[in-house]
């Protein structure tokens, strides 16, 4: 690995700057992309090791960001449990089922990645090969995969699914405690092939109150994490949940090395109750990357400077790139980042 900085700053090690990567860094917003997407549908270049391998490295390649991140989809594992997926055009992928009943749950299996999943675990094998970078694997947190698995997520309030737990809450956490140990194992064998960092995205924590955040979620993230960790304790793990900046103190303490913010929490006032216990990774808002470039360098920089000199952050937007995103702004915001932030690590 000719690039290791990333996985410096996910440890707090000395080094000369920033490093950065961008969550849903391998899409539609880069040509190269676009070139293979008019070739095969989403769920043929994730199944096939050698596309979803190639999809992986051309943000490495194109914008020369400091990490690649596997490209696949959190719901890859629900179906290896047993829920079938399809891709439903304009609203991307979903389940051809939900799940109803305590009978629909005793259905779903706690799959083995290296034969339900292998696809994914082959790519990441794939990619080692030729990346020069560091290679993050990843899964949704219990909780988000269940918001898929029970509600159809259309409105994206995941209204039902809500309703699930406050109705039928020990049915709610049978099947939490099913996805959890999947989930932990799924990590763990991405690591065994050649991941050297894992992110759980906990996507949906913030439609949740502070007592069922508590209890449906961050407690089955601890779960995973110390599962992770109990076998590769020297291997960072990262932490996003999105919208729940208000309970950072409890996410800090989950066990994770690294906790990603979105756009709505300051980065300098995460890191002052962060006291340095874990590295931060984030937060410009996707949006800023379709202004015009000043903006885009005055903005990086105003991150940077909130976090202040320091080997603990970790450079991403605060959500996912968007597709229209113009690829020379996605250019403009790495160089900016990797050349303004050497004066926070003299």
């Amino acid at each position: 690995m000719m690039n290791d900085i990333f996985l410096k700053a996910c440890k707090g090690e000395k080094i000369e700057r920033t490093p950065i990567w961008i969550m849903r860094q391998a899409g539609r917003y880069l040509p190269e992309y676009r070139k293979v997407r008019e070739k095969y549908d989403f769920l043929t270049m994730i199944k096939t090791p050698e596309l979803a391998s190639e999809v992986t490295l051309q943000p490495v390649e194109v914008i020369k960001v400091d990490a690649g991140i596997i490209f696949s989809d959190i719901l890859v594992l629900p179906e290896a449990m047993g829920l079938k997926l399809y891709i439903d055009e304009g609203k991307g992928p979903r389940f051809e089922k939900i799940i109803q009943s305590e009978e629909d749950i005793e259905k779903l299996e706690i799959p083995d990645p290296t034969e339900k999943l292998r696809y994914v675990l082959e790519a990441i094998r794939l990619t080692k090969r030729n990346i020069d970078v560091p290679l993050i694997g990843f899964a949704g947190s219990p909780w988000t995969l269940f918001a898929y698995m029970v509600d159809d997520g259309l409105g994206k309030d995941f209204k039902n699914a809500k309703l699930f737990i406050y109705t039928r809450p020990e049915l709610a956490h049978k099947l939490l405690e099913k996805v959890a140990i999947a989930i932990s194992d799924f990590l763990i064998s991405q690591i065994e092939h050649g991941a050297d960092a894992v992110q759980i995205f906990d996507t949906w924590g913030g439609i949740l109150n502070y007592d069922d955040f508590k209890e449906f979620s961050l407690n089955y993230i601890i779960y995973v994490i110390e599962k992770v960790k109990s076998k590769f304790d020297e291997t960072p793990v990262i932490l996003f949940s999105k919208g729940t900046w208000q309970w950072i103190e409890e996410i800090i303490n989950s066990g994770c090395d690294v906790i990603s913010i979105d756009w709505t929490f300051d980065i300098g006032k995460a890191r002052e109750r962060s006291s340095d216990k874990v590295s931060i990774q984030g937060n410009l808002d996707p949006v800023v990357l379709l202004s015009k470039p000043e903006t885009i360098v005055r903005e990086s920089i105003k991150v940077l400077e909130k976090y202040g000199i320091g080997n603990r952050h970790i450079f991403n937007l605060g959500h996912g790139i968007l597709p229209e995103t113009p690829v020379e702004n996605v250019k403009l915001l790495v160089d900016t980042v990797k050349t303004e932030s050497k004066k926070y690590h003299k």
